[in-house]
């Protein structure tokens, strides 16, 4: 099972950073909680970073195999504006 360290809004007030660079040196991540409910996860920026250019990667995938698939239109920046906005 994933393993991660649960934080409490209240510890993270009062025992602040140094908490949660020890917590996410242990387990590389930790889940702020807030009423009992996680709320936030806290991950080095290294991860944070790795996470969004595996998003942008799904992105671009995504939109190579639309463009195969033709589901794309080609239009001025006028009509384009005109089609997203339609009053």
């Amino acid at each position: 099972m994933y393993k991660y360290k649960t934080i409490t809004a209240n510890d993270l007030k009062t025992k602040g950073i140094s908490m949660v660079a020890e917590e996410v040196a242990q387990y590389g991540e930790a889940v702020v909680t807030v009423r009992g409910k996680g709320k936030y996860v806290i991950i080095p920026i290294e991860k944070y970073n790795e996470l969004r250019e595996y998003e942008l990667l799904a992105a671009l995938e995504e939109t190579r195999k639309d463009i195969a698939e033709g589901k794309f239109t080609t239009e001025s920046v006028k009509d384009h504006i005109k089609s997203i906005t339609h009053d």
